[in-house]
């Protein structure tokens, strides 16, 4: 009955008492928490990765792996630090050919990295395969080409002047090998848009793998004049070149051509028809039937070929 008396007592609101109660736990949680970890655990860690080469010679085609997993043994305070980022190690891939590593089997990178983890011991690697592209650097200048077909205008408007590209080329640098499988040139895909007047605008130079590429510049300027405009019918007479002599043919004597020319360039534009001519080119043709459509020479700055019919040319 006593003893009941005492816990009952014990456990009455008392600050006294419930200091010491609270005192005690935090005693024993101290010792409880020291004495663990002093013992030694295993876990697995995911620690920092990065691989050591030459970045002025060479460049990744992909991103790399940035991070690998490790089952580790060690110290509970060591692990218990590591777990929660505190003095994390970097550790480090060597690569002294990188060009010719594509991939490192995570079971063979325990010595490789068993010294960069201080007092923790490597039980296994996680990961079963480290892939990795890495390639020599290279640049190229690529020649930039606006794409307008998106830009449209208002009714009796229209691109009276040459678009402009500043600068017109944009040197490249990244791996050699996607280099070298682009085109030479560029398209600069302008946004679509309703005009009436001059139009100038940055424009974004986006390449595919664009992570991988360093461009410069990363943007150029695109500009080109707009005003009235008129489109003009017009019949051009037709020029031949490198026809055989021992073939004979027979086509039509001139081509229907549409053009929208500026209003302004209206007079100049009828004082040139004069000097237009339709080329076709028969190089190489044999006997048969062919649909060409020539090539127009003389054909002035300013105007843009709306329309122009193909030639049926038959050769026998």
């Amino acid at each position: 009955m006593n003893f009941i008396k005492v816990f009952v007592n014990l456990f009455q609101f008392n600050r006294t008492n419930w200091k010491a109660v609270v005192l005690c736990f935090l005693a024993a949680a101290v010792f409880w928490l020291f004495n663990a970890f002093n013992k030694t655990y295993a876990t697995s860690v995911r620690f920092p990765l990065r691989f050591d080469y030459n970045q002025e010679r060479y460049v990744p085609i992909e991103g790399l792996p940035h991070e690998i997993y490790v089952n580790v043994s060690g110290n509970g305070w060591d692990l218990f630090r590591k777990n929660i980022g505190f003095r994390l190690p970097e550790l480090i891939i060597p690569l002294d050919r990188p060009t010719e590593v594509k991939k490192i089997v995570g079971s063979t990178l325990g010595p490789l990295l068993s010294n960069q983890l201080g007092g923790l011991q490597i039980n296994y690697i996680l990961n079963d395969t480290l892939r990795i592209q890495i390639d020599d650097k290279d640049s190229h200048v690529f020649k930039l080409i606006p794409d307008v077909t998106k830009i449209s205008f208002r009714k009796g408007f229209g691109r009276i002047s040459p678009v402009v590209i500043i600068p017109d080329s944009v040197t490249l640098e990244g791996p050699k090998s996607l280099l070298h499988d682009m085109a030479d040139s560029i398209v600069l895909q302008l946004p679509a848009r309703v005009v009436d007047e001059s139009f100038h605008e940055e424009v974004e130079v986006f390449v595919p793998n664009n992570e991988s590429l360093k461009r410069n510049p990363p943007v150029a300027s695109v500009m080109f004049e707009v005003g009235p405009v008129e489109v003009v019918e017009t019949k051009i007479p037709i020029r031949v070149a490198h026809l055989p002599a021992s073939v004979k043919s027979s086509y039509i004597d001139s081509v229907k051509l549409s053009v929208q020319i500026p209003k302004a360039q209206s007079n100049d534009f009828h004082l040139s028809q004069s000097t237009m001519t339709a080329l076709l080119d028969m190089e190489n043709k044999t006997k048969g039937t062919y649909t060409i459509y020539p090539q127009i020479i003389g054909l002035p700055e300013y105007a843009e070929i709306i329309s122009l019919d193909s030639l049926v040319v038959r050769f026998y």
